[in-house]
């Protein structure tokens, strides 16, 4: 039977989670699943706040010593046996913990909802993304064209504010500009610029996307924001129809997220000397 402590904690460990992803931030959700006590019982940590406990202070510890290696990691969730990362802990070697990343879902606005635009909102949302299309053109944003009722249609009075209204704070969000143009490019562009978005790409030609950054440069753009814009857009796959080109697009988005390199694994191997023989 819980204790009235046990539920306190649960309570706020509750409104912890639901402030953490209010507030766009990363914590971790720790869970006893396998032990001899406690089996059930909750760490959560974020930052320098612990909420909770796992029945024993030198498991606490230990736990909170390895949270910052499994945010590193950027997996969603992991089950780690405690004989691997505290084996001192001989109390706990059979016991097992559930890591869990607690952040908001991952975000995709889309500034354009012709070929490409429409075929990024699609492969996102099997991805998992929360999607967001906007177009100043009423009827390129229709559930005719968009039936997936996850994917948010935002009609354009005005792309600045639609953007930056729908961007919000930036965190957890990518944005990726496909407009019909270099003028609703910019305009965009200017948009993101105030937000701060965790990554933005740019379609188009070298050229296209060059004329784009010097005008918002010579605006007074900073160059570190400017840095971090993508251009051309996604990952070399050889694309060529708007599917494949969403495709490569997303998997770029996907490597930003998860820290990878966006190499051929095969690649990779060899060049670390493994894959021979």
């Amino acid at each position: 039977m819980s204790s009235a402590n046990d539920r306190s904690h649960s309570t706020e460990i509750a409104e912890r989670i639901t402030r953490t992803i209010s507030n766009g931030t990363i914590a971790t959700l720790v869970t006893l699943i396998q032990g001899e006590t406690n089996v059930g019982a909750k760490l959560f940590v974020e930052q320098d706040r612990v909420l909770g406990s796992l029945g024993s202070a030198e498991l606490n510890q230990a736990v909170v010593s390895r949270v910052p290696s499994f945010v590193e990691g950027r997996d969603d969730m992991a089950v780690l046996n405690v004989r691997d990362f505290a084996p001192a802990l001989g109390d706990f070697a059979g016991a097992q913990l559930l890591f869990e990343r607690i952040q908001r879902e991952p975000r995709l606005v889309i500034c354009g909802a012709g070929h490409v635009g429409a075929a990024l909102a699609n492969v996102a949302s099997l991805l998992g993304y929360q999607s967001t299309v906007i177009d100043d053109r009423q009827e390129f944003v229709t559930r005719q064209r968009f039936p997936d009722p996850h994917i948010k249609l935002v009609a354009a009075a005005d792309w600045f504010e639609a953007v930056r209204e729908v961007v919000s704070d930036g965190l957890g969000v990518s944005v990726v500009i496909v407009t019909r143009g270099h003028s609703e490019d910019e305009v965009c562009m200017r948009a993101v610029m105030t937000n701060g978005a965790d990554y933005i790409g740019l379609i188009g030609s070298k050229r296209r996307i060059r004329i784009v950054l010097d005008r918002l440069r010579e605006a007074g753009a900073q160059a570190e924001i400017l840095d971090k814009v993508r251009g051309p857009i996604g990952l070399d796959i050889g694309a060529v129809t708007p599917e494949e080109v969403a495709l490569a697009i997303m998997a770029e988005i996907v490597a930003v997220r998860r820290g990878g390199e966006g190499g051929s694994l095969s690649k990779l191997k060899k060049g670390k000397g493994e894959g021979k023989g």
